[in-house]
C-alpha cells in the first residue's frame, strides 16, 4: 500500500471500531432500563471518577481544542490563545458551580438548566426560554465539531458533504440507541489515541528545531503580513481588549451550555465532581500545546486545503508524520469531533423534553415517553448543526462557537447566577434575556467577514468581535451587560411595585446535598461502584423533597 493508502486504512479502521463501540454501549455495565430518560440522558447519574474524567474531556475538550484553536493561532497568532486563558479560569469556577448544580439537580431530579431555572424562580415560561436559548446556542457549537470533522475527511481524500453526513448518521444511531453511555465509552478510547497524538507532536517539534525555531519563523511570517491584528503578541491595547472580553465571555458561557451540566450530572457523587474539577488544568496544558502547534504548522510551511483553515492540523500530521501515525492522529481528531456533538445533542434534547414537552405538551409523560422524545430531538439538533455550517460558514470555525456563546450568555443570570441567589424577579429575567438576545443578534448581523486586503467576503454574521468607539470587544459581553442591567433594574422596579415573585421550589440545603442524602434516589447499578465511605451533609437524614 502507498503512504496515503496506509493512512486511510488506519483512519477508516479506527473510526469503524470507535463507532461500533458507540453502538454496543447500550449494554455497557447492564443499565437498568436504557429506555428511561435518566439512563439514556445522564447515564443513570452513576458515573465514577474515571468515567466522568474521560467524558468531561471528551465533551469539553473536543475538535474545538485539537482543530479549531490551532487553526486560529495559525491565522491570527496570539489572539487564538484566549481559549487557554478562559479554560484556566473555568477550573475554580467549575469547582464551585458544578458541585452546587450537581446537588440541587440530584435532589430534585433536574436534567437541564431550564428545569432548574423554572424551579428556582417559579416560572415555567422562564424555564422554556432558557431551554430554547440553550438549544439554539448549541447548534453552532455542534457545527464547530462537524466542520472540524469535514476538514479531517477532506484530508484523507473524502471531500464533499456525503462523508460528513455518513459519519453524522452513524454517531446519531449510536446515541439514539445508547444515549450518554456511547460518548462516555468512546471518550475512554479517544483519549488513548490523543495521548499518542500529543507524544508524537512533541517528538516532531523537537526533531524540527524545537519551539525556539518555531516562534522565530512564525514571528517572521506575521511581521510580513499586511494585517495589524495578527502576530505573536496582541496588537496593542485594542487587541488586548478583544482578548480580555473573549476570555471573560467564553469562561461564563461554557457553564451555561446544557452539555456542561449533563456531563457533571452523570457523576455519582459530589466528590467525583470536585475531583474532576480540580484535575481540569491537565486538559488546559494540552490545550496550550495544541494552540502552539498552530505556530509550528506555520513555521513548517503547512498550507490549508483551499481556504479552509480547519484543515491545518490534519494537513500537518499528513505531511510531517509517518502514514500510520497520521492515520491514528486523524482518527483521534475525527472521533474528538463526534463525541462532543453527541453529548451536546443529548443535552439539548433533554432540555427540550423536560422544559417544553413535559412542561407544556405532555405533563403526564412516562420516563419511556420522555426518552423517546429526547432520542428523536437529538437527531433534529444534529441536522440543525449541519445547517449552521452551510448558512454561517465563517472564516474560522471558532467563530461559530463564539456566535453560540453570544446566545447562551443570555441565560447566565437565570442558570448560572441563579445557583448563588434567588433574588432576581422572573419577569425581569425574561425581559433581560430578550433584550440581551436582541442586542447580540443585531450586532452579530452587522459584522462582515473580511478577506485578504480587507475585502468584504460576506456582509453579515462574519465574526463575533464588534467595535464600540473604536475599541474591539466580544459581542457576548456587550449583550450580557445589557441583559444584567435590565434584570437588576427590572427586579428593583417590580419589587417596589409589589409584583408577585415566583415560588422558589429549592431550599438552601439542596445546594449541599450529597450521594448519601435519603432524598436522592440511588440507582442499584453503578458504572464504577458505590462510594466506599459515603459522608455528606445529609448523612443524618435531614432534608425533604419539595414538589413544585
Amino acid at each position: 500500500m502507498t503512504g496515503t493508502g496506509v493512512e486511510t486504512a488506519v483512519f477508516v479502521a479506527l473510526m469503524g471500531v470507535m463507532l461500533l463501540l458507540g453502538i454496543v454501549a447500550s449494554r455497557w455495565r447492564r443499565p437498568q432500563d436504557i429506555h428511561n430518560l435518566e439512563e439514556w440522558g445522564v447515564g443513570g447519574r452513576a458515573f465514577g471518577n474515571w468515567t466522568t474524567w474521560f467524558l468531561l474531556g471528551g465533551s469539553m475538550y473536543s475538535a474545538y481544542t485539537f482543530v479549531a484553536v490551532p487553526a486560529l493561532t495559525y491565522g491570527v497568532g496570539a489572539l487564538g490563545f484566549f481559549a487557554v486563558s478562559f479554560a484556566t479560569i473555568t477550573t475554580p469556577l467549575s469547582f464551585v458551580y458544578s458541585t452546587r448544580a450537581w446537588s440541587v439537580a440530584h435532589r430534585h431530579g433536574f436534567l437541564s438548566p431550564g428545569e432548574f431555572s423554572a424551579a428556582r424562580f417559579g416560572s415555567r415560561a422562564l424555564g422554556a426560554a432558557v431551554a430554547v436559548t440553550g438549544i439554539v446556542a448549541t447548534m453552532p457549537y455542534i457545527a464547530v465539531q462537524l466542520a472540524s470533522l469535514r476538514a479531517v475527511l477532506q484530508t484523507v481524500g473524502m471531500p464533499g458533504e456525503w462523508p460528513l453526513l455518513a459519519a453524522v448518521t452513524v454517531i446519531s444511531l449510536s446515541t439514539f440507541r445508547s444515549g450518554l453511555r456511547a460518548p462516555a465509552l468512546l471518550s475512554i478510547a479517544k483519549d488513548v489515541l490523543l495521548g499518542w497524538v500529543v507524544v508524537a507532536a512533541l517528538l516532531v517539534v523537537a526533531m524540527s528545531g524545537g519551539w525556539g525555531e518555531t516562534f522565530r519563523k512564525a514571528g517572521e511570517h506575521f511581521a510580513a503580513t499586511p494585517s495589524k491584528t495578527d502576530g505573536l503578541l496582541l496588537g496593542g491595547s485594542m487587541g488586548q481588549t478583544a482578548y480580555l472580553t473573549l476570555v471573560i465571555g467564553s469562561a461564563l458561557s461554557i457553564f451555561a451550555y446544557p452539555h456542561a451540566l449533563t456531563t457533571m450530572l452523570a457523576a455519582k457523587d459530589r466528590a467525583t465532581v470536585q475531583r474532576n474539577a480540580a484535575a481540569l488544568p491537565i486538559y488546559c496544558m494540552v490545550l496550550g500545546l495544541m494552540a502552539m502547534l498552530g505556530f509550528f504548522a506555520l513555521s513548517q510551511g503547512v498550507a490549508p486545503v483551499g481556504r479552509d483553515l480547519n484543515t491545518i492540523m490534519p494537513q500537518m500530521f499528513q505531511q510531517l508524520f509517518p502514514a500510520w501515525s497520521a492515520g491514528i492522529a486523524l482518527a483521534a481528531f475525527g472521533i474528538a469531533a463526534l463525541i462532543p456533538a453527541a453529548v451536546m445533542s443529548i443535552a439539548a434534547a433533554n432540555a427540550f423534553t423536560r422544559s417544553i414537552y413535559r412542561a407544556y405538551l405532555h405533563p403526564a409523560a412516562t420516563p419511556a415517553q420522555e426518552a423517546r422524545v429526547s432520542r428523536w430531538t437529538s437527531l433534529v439538533v444534529k441536522l440543525g448543526a449541519v445547517g449552521c455550517i452551510l448558512l454561517l460558514d465563517p472564516a474560522f470555525s471558532v467563530d461559530m462557537q463564539l456566535i453560540g456563546g453570544v446566545i447562551i450568555l443570555q441565560t447566565v443570570p437565570a442558570a448560572f447566577l441563579g445557583l448563588m441567589t434567588g433574588w432576581f424577579h422572573r419577569l425581569a429575567l425574561i425581559a433581560g434575556m430578550v433584550a440581551g438576545l436582541g442586542v447580540g443578534l443585531v450586532q452579530l448581523y452587522d459584522i462582515p467577514q473580511l478577506g485578504a486586503g480587507g475585502i468584504v467576503v460576506k456582509a453579515h454574521f462574519g465574526g463575533s468581535i464588534t467595535t464600540i468607539d473604536g475599541i474591539p470587544v466580544y459581542v457576548g459581553i456587550v449583550a450580557l451587560l445589557v441583559n444584567l442591567a435590565v434584570v437588576v433594574f427590572g427586579t428593583i422596579v417590580l419589587r417596589l411595585l409589589g409584583v408577585r415573585t415566583g415560588r422558589d421550589a429549592t431550599r438552601p440545603d439542596d445546594y449541599d446535598a450529597d450521594a448519601d442524602d435519603p432524598m436522592v434516589k440511588r440507582l442499584e447499578t453503578l458504572l464504577d461502584g458505590l462510594p466506599s465511605n459515603p459522608a455528606g451533609v445529609h448523612a443524618a437524614g435531614r432534608g425533604q423533597r419539595y414538589p413544585y
